[in-house]
This record gives structure tokens, sequence and C-alpha cells, in this order.
């Protein structure tokens, strides 16, 4: 059995002049956030498709990094880690690359294994591993 969760979006207009808001009604997080063209392609408030796949993807990758390290015996004391999501435009609209910046605190490994492990989980958290038809970068950084 698995885990299922859901998000819904509404829309009204053509695309340049409509608008839409976005919902997660199990976590309450996202209610009526808006999203549109300019939100996307300009600078107006409201969220875009390319923000939320980052946060998703930084989650994911945090998570898997944290439990891989804990996995190999070296439990994280912290992890950050930044989601960058470029869509080209050139030839219509698409994903071109994701880069990961993470840095970590974790007492006790070596900088050539935790690399090791960062790509590990860079490869293989679910979110990557949906995204995959997209270059994914890493750079992985001891701290502390």
């Amino acid at each position: 059995m698995g885990i299922s969760r859901h998000a819904t979006a509404h829309w009204e207009g053509d695309l340049k002049g409509g608008g839409g808001r976005l919902d997660t009604p199990q976590s309450g997080l996202l209610s009526g956030t808006r999203y549109g063209f300019n939100s996307r392609f300009g600078e107006e408030k409201g969220t875009n498709p390319e923000e939320l796949i980052a946060a998703a993807h930084a989650g994911c990758f945090t998570m898997a990094l944290s439990a891989k390290l804990s996995e190999a015996g070296f439990p994280p004391a912290a992890i950050d880690t930044r989601a960058d999501v470029d869509l080209s435009l050139e030839g219509g609209p698409a994903l071109s690359r994701i880069r990961l910046k993470t840095t970590a605190s974790v007492p006790g490994i070596d900088p050539a294994r935790f690399r090791a492990v960062a790509e590990d989980a860079k490869q293989n958290c679910p979110v990557s591993r949906a995204l995959s038809a997209v270059p994914i970068e890493l750079e992985a950084q001891l701290v502390g």
C-alpha cells in the first residue's frame, strides 16, 4: 500500500490575462494561493509550477540525504538545501536544468564519503527519479 497526496488547481480566463489558485487541502499549506502567467514569467506575487517543483525537490532530496547518511552510520546534525529549477523558453517552455546546492553538518564523515552519499540521494530520491528527464546537478558541501 502506498501513500497518496493531492493538490487542486482552478483557472479562469486565457493564459496571459487569466489566473488561478492552488490548494493543498490535506495540509492546508496552500489555500487559494495565486498563480498565473505573470507570477510564472514575470515578477507578480504568487507561486508557479517551477517554484513548487523546486520546493518539492529540495525537501525530498534533503530527507533522502538524511536517511542515507543515517543508514551509513553518520546521522546529520543539520542539512540545508536550495533547489533551482530552470525553465527554458526556447522551442516552447520546458524544464531545462535543476541545481541542488546542499550544505550539511555531519559529524565524523569524510568529504569523499559525504559526496558519495549525497550523489546516491540525488539519484534515488523519489522526486529526482520522477524528474529524471531533466539534468540534475549537485553541489554538496560539508560545514561545521
